[in-house]
């Protein structure tokens, strides 16, 4: 099948039991150790929000999330989230945080418009984060210092499967490496952007990848990002577009560039209003969501999300992310992964 990847003479490290076992113990030492870096309080999250409001993550733009009527509120339409980064914005605001206090959830997402390989799934399980910020802080400089802390997480997250599990060795640089977009595409103009991925997350490790969604010097932009959440438009004072970006690490598994994050300093009004007449959709500034925007009623914030079955899958050198996590796949991946040995759960 094109699209799965069968590594050669794979064999599970960890059995399922175990693997279950392993998937809790990831799950909490982290979180707690991103709430406390982050000065992150849990919140309860929605699993599904109304639609027509603009509060649901439209994503690219064109994934149909999946939706339903509520026969007893008028037949109103309900749509299942696919992801939480607007509706954490609002969410900061009413809780009136102060600078650099944010929250954090559980998120739980149906993407049923999802390309289903080794590591993209129907289902997505992940922890959305978002922290109120300053004026000043809305630059490069201080999106750097937060990825650099999320880094410190997962470096010390590594340690802890090491101890408990000696036989997984660890595998990340000391520190991330920050590059641009538009460098990346400089330096390596006749790859496309996913063998640029592999190219630089190959050669450093890790990698944070600045300036996602924003139209490169070819006029390309290196992946899809949608237009009301992440500021990817802003000038950065470096001669750079861009105050969002992708945490990418070099998967020894599946021997490619491999995102574990995506995160990003939040739009303000004018730079809403230029990122949504670049791509063709201010039709949106007349939804609840970018009104609240537009009328200056939300915080400045910063935030992500980080995916939590593709953590485990990455830590515990899983070949798929169905090794991870309960979904549904084709029967004929299926079929392929079990003669391979991979075993979904």
């Amino acid at each position: 099948m094109s699209k799965l990847y069968i590594p050669e003479n794979y064999k599970p490290i960890l059995g399922t039991k175990e693997t279950e076992h392993a998937i809790v113990m990831i799950k909490d030492f982290f979180q707690t150790a991103l709430s406390t870096e982050l000065n992150l309080t849990r919140v309860t999250a929605p699993l599904f929000l109304q639609g027509g409001t603009g509060f649901n993550d439209d994503l690219n733009g064109v994934e149909v999330p999946v939706n339903f009527a509520v026969q007893d509120m008028g037949g109103i339409k309900m749509e299942i989230v696919q992801s939480l980064a607007k509706w954490k914005r609002v969410k900061v605001t009413e809780l009136g945080l102060m600078p650099d206090f944010g929250i954090y959830t559980d998120m739980n997402a149906i993407r049923p418009d999802e390309e289903l390989d080794n590591t993209h799934s129907l289902y997505v399980d992940q922890w959305d984060w978002e922290m109120a910020i300053d004026e000043n802080d809305r630059t490069v400089m201080h999106l750097k210092e937060i990825v650099s802390k999320i880094y410190n997480c997962l470096k010390r997250l590594e340690f802890y499967i090491y101890d408990h599990y000696d036989f997984i060795k660890p595998c990340l640089p000391q520190k991330i490496k920050f590059i641009f977009a538009d460098e990346l595409q400089r330096q390596y103009p006749e790859l496309t952007p996913k063998e640029r991925e592999n190219k630089v997350c190959q050669q450093y490790g890790a990698v944070f990848l600045i300036g996602i969604g924003g139209k490169l010097p070819d006029g390309s932009i290196h992946d899809g990002r949608a237009p009301d959440y992440d500021d990817w438009i802003s000038e950065t004072g470096d001669g750079h577009r861009g105050l969002n970006g992708d945490l990418l690490v070099w998967n020894p598994i599946l021997k490619s560039a491999y995102e574990l994050s995506s995160m990003g300093i939040r739009v303000t009004p004018d730079s809403l209003r230029a990122q949504l007449k670049e791509r063709g959709c201010e039709e949106r500034e007349k939804l609840a969501f970018h009104k609240m925007l537009l009328d200056g009623k939300l915080s400045l914030t910063m935030g992500g999300g980080i995916g939590q079955s593709r953590l485990c899958m990455f830590f515990l050198r899983k070949a798929h992310i169905g090794e991870t996590q309960v979904s549904s796949w084709p029967e004929t991946m299926r079929a392929e992964c079990k003669k391979a040995g991979i075993e979904l759960l």
